[in-house]
């Protein structure tokens, strides 16, 4: 019995994309931008702890609810057939009582914030448990994934301030516009695989547009994002942050105007230096002369 601990350790390690961590950090470094930003400065450990484990566990549980409501559909996928549920290595039940700890170990976190706070993250709940199901059913999901990946970001300014202030719904539709963006590059890599069992994703719903219009979500989050910032933080660190990241959404555009698999799938799992350099900008720009 002790034999197979270590290999069922190794199932739930997969599952959960552990040795993937760009996805996590996809949802990371907006959430702590945000939290910078309603700080104005560094928020101290316990907010930042708090936001940082509860996306690495909210997005784990996240791909435990989808690989269960995929696990159909991903056998029919190169890139997802070899999943712990698709393959049949585990158990949809067990796969979801995995995502139901990851989600009460989150929702404790959350507790220990405040009330508004508490209130967001079930509605982020709701959004995480519907997404997998959008798939079916609407044209471009990836604006679902693009709300469910936007709930830090207020989330951010309640546990600081106990309330939103405009300029959070201009953060908010950025970065929906950049989960747009990367994701469409994710759907892709899969199209030929999704065309043939019916899937629906921006990457089929866009066509032959589907590379203009990467470029355009690009465009459109880095200006709502620096209209945001940039009339709060009046920084030559933002402003340089910025065009770093242009720079690498240029190079993204060389990655996938050939749409090659390889191409498209690297693009995507570069997203999280561009999520980064937008937060180091924001930190940078907040940091207080000693």
């Amino acid at each position: 019995m002790n034999s197979n601990v270590p290999s069922k350790l190794s199932l739930y390690l997969d599952l959960i994309r552990w040795n993937r961590p760009a996805g996590w950090l996809l949802l990371l470094w907006p959430t702590l931008s945000a939290l910078w930003l309603a700080v104005g400065g560094f928020p101290g450990w316990h907010l930042v702890l708090v936001f940082t484990l509860g996306t690495i566990l909210m997005r784990s549980a996240g791909c435990c609810i989808n690989d269960v409501a995929d696990r159909e559909f991903d056998r029919h996928v190169k890139r997802t057939a070899q999943r712990p549920v698709t393959r049949g290595a585990l158990s949809s039940r067990e796969a979801l009582m995995v995502g139901a700890v990851l989600a009460a170990l989150a929702f404790l976190l959350v507790l220990t914030t405040n009330s508004v706070t508490i209130a967001w993250s079930l509605a982020a709940l709701a959004v995480t448990l519907v997404y997998p199901y959008a798939k079916r059913f609407v044209a471009m999901p990836q604006a679902v994934l693009g709300v469910a990946f936007s709930f830090g970001i207020p989330m951010a300014f309640t546990a600081v301030q106990g309330a939103i202030p405009p300029l959070v719904w201009l953060l908010v539709a950025g970065n929906l516009l950049w989960v747009l963006a990367y994701d469409t590059e994710y759907a892709m890599v899969d199209r030929d695989d999704d065309l043939r069992i019916g899937m629906k994703t921006s990457a089929i719903t866009l066509g032959r547009w589907d590379v203009a219009a990467v470029m355009v979500f690009y465009v459109g989050y880095l200006a709502l994002w620096s209209a945001a910032v940039g009339s709060t933080l009046a920084s030559w660190w933002w402003w340089g942050a910025v065009a770093v990241a242009a720079s690498q959404a240029l190079w993204h555009y060389r990655l996938i105007r050939e749409r090659s698999r390889d191409g498209c799938f690297k693009a995507f799992r570069l997203n999280h230096w561009l999520g980064f350099t937008v937060f180091a900008g924001v930190f940078l720009a907040t940091v207080r002369p000693v």
